[in-house]
């Protein structure tokens, strides 16, 4: 797997100092102060993640997520001045994997890549799944047992799963929910309900392993 980081960020000593903790740790990080630069890169040579600021000049953070996404799945740590929790939500809608405020500590940034990398590389071991998403009969099975969900737990469920260590926002979830039931009447707040049941479902089959987290002010994500 790469170990090169890209540090997409206007500030020189912001990302200067980024790069810097980076290397510490072990990476590589290779700096770019303009968005279009740093999406010609990730199509050429994909890195192992990306920490893109939102506010670039020209092709900005929000833009860059979204072009990278239409080729490319390279994990997206946003970093922003930006704390309302629209910009959050924009961002993780977007298709960033996780998102931290300025200022904000790089070390705290750190631990957050390789958690997000350690999960990455996690998922592509050749080994057996734990869970099991079929999609034609929109059924899930954890260990080849099926679980009894409805159609909006289905829904919910087979988003999460398909994107483990990605933080979903409630009205991503909401859209998962309606997929193929458009006219299914689902409250945004009643996401939350759905997920409680979801974990109680879930905890029968795998008791004591917490697969569904909640991040606070963004939404949730699957870890398994």
């Amino acid at each position: 797997m790469s170990t090169e980081i890209f540090i997409v960020e206007d500030e020189p000593e912001l990302a200067a100092l980024v790069a810097d903790y980076a290397r510490a740790a072990g990476y590589h990080a290779t700096v770019f102060g303009d968005g279009a630069l740093a999406l010609d890169a990730i199509r050429r040579q994909p890195p192992a993640l990306v920490v893109l600021d939102l506010m670039l000049p020209g092709l900005d953070g929000l833009s860059v997520c979204r072009a990278a996404r239409q080729f490319s799945q390279v994990p997206v740590v946003m970093v922003t001045a930006r704390v309302e929790e629209i910009d959050r939500l924009l961002g993780l809608e977007a298709g960033a994997d996780d998102y931290l405020c300025k200022p904000f500590s790089p070390r705290e940034l750190m631990a957050r890549i390789k958690a997000i990398l350690r999960r990455a590389g996690q998922g592509s071991m050749p080994a057996a799944p734990r869970i099991e998403v079929d999609a034609a009969a929109r059924r899930v099975r954890i260990h080849g047992r099926p679980l009894e969900l409805t159609p909006t737990e289905y829904g919910i469920l087979a988003a999460l799963a398909r994107r483990p260590g990605q933080v979903f926002s409630r009205a991503q979830l909401l859209d998962a929910a309606r997929e193929g039931n458009a006219n299914l009447e689902v409250a945004d707040r009643a996401i939350d309900s759905h997920v409680k049941n979801l974990r109680r479902k879930l905890d029968a089959v795998l008791p004591g392993v917490e697969a569904i987290h909640s991040i606070y002010g963004l939404g949730y994500r699957f870890d398994l």
